[in-house]
């Protein structure tokens, strides 16, 4: 039953839980001397998951993405679970740049494009009431990586959905016969599945009644825009969901999808880091509400330690020059400590934290503590901020 729902997720799949360690970083290794960040590769720290999103805001890195393009990967960063866990705003949001696209059009009948041939990896789907509990269960897990195959120039036309566990362990690859039915749709129908693992010098059949599940095994897809560089399209399908597909991904994104699976964040901080060299001006440490994601430093067994120095919750950033950490505890009661900065340099900001609380509603409860650091500003935009704080600690925050 399980593996007919894989097959029957109609471009939905999602990776299984990869069977290798979740992070590449050797407690014993040291950072190489051309790292920007002095971060300790240590396999203990902490990481949380967020969903993923190589171009720049405006134009792309590589000038691939156009204004419209980019908008909607603005909106897609920070959304989790691949859109499980957006919010009806977030939501509101990718609908709108989603339409914005649609009504631009892009490629004219993409399915005649050689653009829409390749690789894809899903980076948000809408969850339709049809939706099999296989994909319930692991399209919301940002830790897996979800590929989509076209190739429809050749003797054997298909489409194939690829959960990937991981680069040591290797794949499952459900596929499908493909047609064209005009210059949008292709038909498909699922007719075999594999396991191809690297410690196997073979595929692995997965059986799967195809035959048997008739017209169950049958859907199709249309896409809806193709971008003119190739990189992005977006898709709908026979149950009703819609699809963001992309073939490169902007260094956001690989961050993100670093810090899910806890592979190559030093890395990926590094690449992002080095985008932002040749921009004019300089980052500056923007209002509104940040969640941590990512740090450098293991927390500690010290809940209250950690919590004042930032290693988990929000950080609250206001114009006036004052600054707020809050942390959810449990039961409503939650861990309040506001503060000022003030900026001392061209990335440099002075910050004081001295009203630590554990609040309840209206009540408060002062704690004795104290706490200043330099912040030292590394990548800064709307979305995303890397910064280096308390005791040399390296952060990333992303924008609620």
């Amino acid at each position: 039953m399980a593996t007919r729902e894989i097959a029957l997720l109609g471009f939905r799949l999602t990776q299984f839980p990869p069977l290798s360690s979740i992070s590449n970083r050797n407690p014993n290794s040291a950072v190489p001397f051309n790292s920007i960040l002095s971060i300790r590769r240590n396999s203990n720290s902490r990481i949380y998951s967020s969903s993923i999103t190589n171009k720049s805001e405006k134009q792309g890195i590589s000038g691939k993405f156009t204004e419209d393009e980019n908008r909607l990967v603005d909106v897609l960063i920070g959304i989790q679970g691949r859109g499980r866990a957006a919010s009806p705003q977030q939501l509101k949001e990718v609908d709108r740049a989603v339409q914005v696209l649609e009504d631009v059009k892009g490629v004219p009948d993409p399915t005649s494009s050689s653009l829409i041939e390749g690789r894809w990896r899903l980076m948000f789907t809408t969850r339709p009431g049809t939706a099999s509990p296989i994909q319930r269960t692991f399209v919301g897990v940002d830790f897996f990586s979800v590929f989509q195959e076209v190739y429809l120039r050749t003797n054997d036309p298909r489409v194939s959905n690829i959960v990937k566990f991981s680069d040591a362990v290797g794949e499952l690859k459900v596929e499908a016969v493909a047609s064209v039915k005009d210059g949008k749709r292709i038909l498909f129908r699922f007719d075999r599945a594999a396991f191809s693992l690297k410690f196997l010098p073979f595929k692995v059949p997965y059986p799967v009644p195809f035959k048997l599940l008739g017209d169950e095994a049958k859907g199709w897809l249309d896409t809806t825009y193709l971008s003119d560089s190739g990189n992005i399209r977006i898709s709908r399908g026979n149950k009703g969901t819609t699809f963001v597909l992309q073939k490169e991904i902007e260094p956001r994104q690989e961050l993100l999808s670093a810090i899910s699976t806890g592979i190559g964040v030093t890395e990926a901080i590094d690449k992002l880091i080095s985008t932002a060299r040749d921009k004019d001006g300089e980052p500056q440490l923007l209002e509104g509400e940040w969640k941590m994601i990512w740090s450098s430093q293991v927390e500690t067994d010290s809940w209250l330690e950690n919590a004042a120095n930032g290693l988990m919750g929000t950080q609250i950033i206001k114009k006036d020059g004052q600054m707020k950490y809050s942390v959810d505890i449990a039961l409503g009661f939650r861990f309040s400590m506001t503060g000022s900065y003030q900026k001392t340099d061209k990335k440099i900001y002075d910050v004081k934290m001295d009203d630590p609380a554990i609040v309840f509603g209206s009540f408060g409860l002062p704690i004795n503590m104290e706490t200043q650091f330099n912040l030292e500003l590394l990548y800064a935009d709307d979305r995303i901020r890397i910064t280096r704080g308390y005791n040399k600690i390296v952060f990333v925050h992303l924008r609620v």
